[in-house]
């Protein structure tokens, strides 16, 4: 990678290729997070091209390689065929043959380290990945994470994530958080993490008619927003959020561990 200030990263919920694309899919498809199909591995392919545009990719429901997904790891296949030389996973809901849940990052820079973390939740399934970049002799901590469906669990959810990130530099924290930008649970994580939001927040649910913004990129206050969309292709249930980023003249980063 040549030396530069900005870098793109993408938010996807890939919903483990099954490639939903037509409310009734939502049905129709439902076999499909189940049961192994012929299609997965194309629409995996056409996600890749998707992924190419992006320096860092965090992803929500991939299959770490189980009877659904053919024993494909799906977060390995992603980063070859988008030409990612570094990927980390985080299995948070693991079923053995059956199926494997996990939240991954993708990288073009080198992951000097990886961490998994649990959160709470009424199931045991919900984590997050935290993850440090070396990108030009910058250190970035880069956090996928994957909220639960219920108000009462992202609360608890949420609490634990701005514990974890208050205050801290050069971070990033993306991920489908099945909330909207504007409701109680995203106002707390901010106020408590410190985090900021990007100017404005694309909706990336349903793919089909986006109108709810449930997947997000935040940042710290040393990194600022230059960009920020969705990308208006439905190959999964979720579009991609992609935004472009660079660390604020001001920021004074500090270049061994700024995340701390």
């Amino acid at each position: 990678m040549t030396e530069r200030d900005d870098f793109s990263v993408m938010s996807f919920n890939i919903q483990v290729g099954i490639g939903s694309h037509r409310a009734r899919h939502m049905l129709l498809h439902g076999w499909k997070y189940v049961m192994p199909h012929g299609q997965s591995l194309r629409n995996l392919e056409r996600i890749a091209e998707i992924l190419r545009e992006a320096d860092i990719a965090g992803l929500n429901e991939v299959d770490a390689g189980s009877f659904r997904s053919q024993y494909v790891n799906q977060a390995g296949f992603l980063a070859e065929r988008a030409q990612f030389p570094y990927w980390a996973q985080q299995r948070t809901r693991d079923f053995g043959e059956l199926a494997q849940h996990s939240n991954s990052v993708l990288s073009r820079w080198p992951i000097a380290h990886s961490e998994p973390h649990a959160l709470p939740s009424f199931m045991k399934g919900r984590g997050m990945l935290e993850t440090r970049l070396e990108i030009n002799g910058r250190s970035l901590t880069v956090v996928i994470t994957h909220l639960g469906l219920s108000r009462h669990a992202r609360f608890s959810q949420i609490r634990d994530l701005a514990q974890r990130l208050r205050h801290r530099r050069s971070l990033i924290l993306m991920g489908d958080l099945n909330c909207t930008a504007r409701s109680p649970e995203i106002r707390l994580l901010l106020a408590e993490s410190g985090l900021r939001a990007p100017p404005w927040n694309p909706p990336t649910f349903p793919s089909w008619s986006p109108r709810f913004s449930f997947d997000h990129i935040f940042c710290s206050p040393d990194l600022e927003f230059t960009e920020i969309e969705s990308i208006g292709a439905p190959l999964s249930d979720h579009l991609a959020l992609k935004a472009r980023l660079r660390w604020s003249a001001k920021s004074g980063v500090n270049a061994e561990h700024p995340s701390h």
